[in-house]
């Protein structure tokens, strides 16, 4: 029996199969936001591939099945996935392939049978490990990438602590753990990448690369925060005008936001059947704005619900306001609360490892810069309500 044949015949319900399997295991929740294409990938060339491989006598021609895995791990890279739910996604393909083709193997003989199922998974195994590889890879380049933009920011970042000891002293205790981090796995990987060597205890290392990735981001988000910062303070920020869609820049800051509030299981909801259709404005510093209150108000939010609602005011004005069920912040903190590196804290909840202080002090300069003004409301225990209030148009 040439199984090779319905394999072919079988590789589009064993597609839909795969790829419905994948979407139901909560242990590869990365695929839940991709599109059915993206899900799917390369993986239709790795079926083909192995009708291929296994109408052939020889079973050692396999570089269809090298080429599109290789593709398929630096696809799931950039997507975001961990090493174990590209382990969990093969799994069940493998599991996937062997349901659809039991009856048509019952059917061979024991040989044809044996063979068929070792070639599967040979060509299985060989598919995992070029995907893996693929993604180390990838993860590496990320890497070199992150080195290089720490780089570009050092001498400004050393610049700024030298300039303003006081208020940063605190701040440098918060980059030191992962920079220590990032200095020493990134240059281990590296020098492995330069050496041309086989990484062994594969799965290890992977971990630490994502370890590394996750602190330099980290890093990256913090040393940004302090540029900008500082850019305003120093007056180097030019606004630049431009017709802007309200509903549509808080729908991509909510859908960029989202995986931040799902991974709390958070509700997010927003109204903006009353926004203004369309503001003169700077639409990247108006999403800075945005960005920093929602992601703020998930921050500090254990459970309940965001509410983000936008309105058309009088005298020419529009407002957003980004509600939350978190902490909330005592009056005697609310006066501090725009001030950079000011962080709140309680005597039985220290602030937050992530939290530098400095998210809603650039929102209080972008609000100035932007014309408008910013009010809060909050109770402890409670939550907070912020409500920035800008002109419908900006004259110069």
């Amino acid at each position: 029996m040439d199984f090779s044949q319905v394999l072919a015949e079988k590789t589009d319900t064993i597609l839909d199969k795969w790829i419905a399997a994948v979407r139901k295991d909560r242990r590869i929740e990365s695929a839940d936001d991709l599109s059915y294409t993206a899900v799917k990938d390369h993986i239709p060339d790795v079926l083909r591939a192995m009708v291929t491989v296994l109408s052939k006598s020889q079973d050692n021609d396999i570089q269809s099945i090298v080429t599109a895995s290789f593709e398929h791990g630096a696809i799931r890279a950039e997507q975001g996935f961990d090493p174990a739910e590209i382990a969990r996604e093969y799994h069940l393909l493998r599991t996937v392939i062997f349901d659809a083709l039991q009856p048509d193997l019952m059917e061979g003989t024991p040989v044809q049978i044996i063979r068929s199922m070792r070639l599967i998974d040979a060509i299985m195994d060989e598919a995992i490990a070029r995907c893996f590889k693929s993604y180390v890879e990838e993860r590496l380049r990320e890497l070199h990438q992150l080195q290089l933009s720490l780089t570009l920011h050092n001498d400004e970042l050393t610049r700024l602590i030298s300039a303003n000891q006081e208020y940063l002293s605190q701040l440098a205790h918060e980059l030191k753990h992962p920079l220590t981090s990032i200095i020493g796995y990134s240059d281990l990987f590296l020098r492995q990448q330069r050496r041309k060597t086989e990484i062994k205890d594969n799965y290890t290392n992977l971990e630490h690369i994502e370890r590394v990735l996750r602190n330099g981001r980290q890093l990256l988000h913090l040393i940004n925060d302090v540029l900008e910062l500082s850019r305003h303070d120093a007056g180097q920020i030019k606004l630049q005008l431009a017709p802007t869609d309200v509903r549509e820049l808080i729908n991509n800051v909510c859908e960029m936001l989202e995986p931040l509030a799902g991974g709390k299981n958070l509700k997010v909801l927003v109204d903006c059947d009353r926004a203004p259709k369309e503001i003169i404005t700077d639409p990247f510093q108006c999403q800075q704005i945005v960005t920093n209150l929602i992601s703020n108000a998930i921050r500090y939010t254990e459970s309940g619900t965001i509410i983000i609602m936008s309105q058309v005011l009088e005298n020419q004005k529009w407002a957003i306001t980004v509600s939350d069920t978190g902490i909330g912040i005592a009056p005697e903190n609310q006066a501090q609360i725009f001030e950079a590196y000011f962080r709140v804290s309680f005597s039985d909840r220290p602030y937050l490892p992530d939290s530098t202080g400095l998210g809603l002090a650039i929102v209080s300069r972008l609000v100035k810069l932007l014309e408008g003004e910013i009010k809060l409301v909050s109770e402890v225990g409670v939550g907070s309500t912020f409500t920035v209030i800008l002109p419908l148009q900006i004259e110069s």
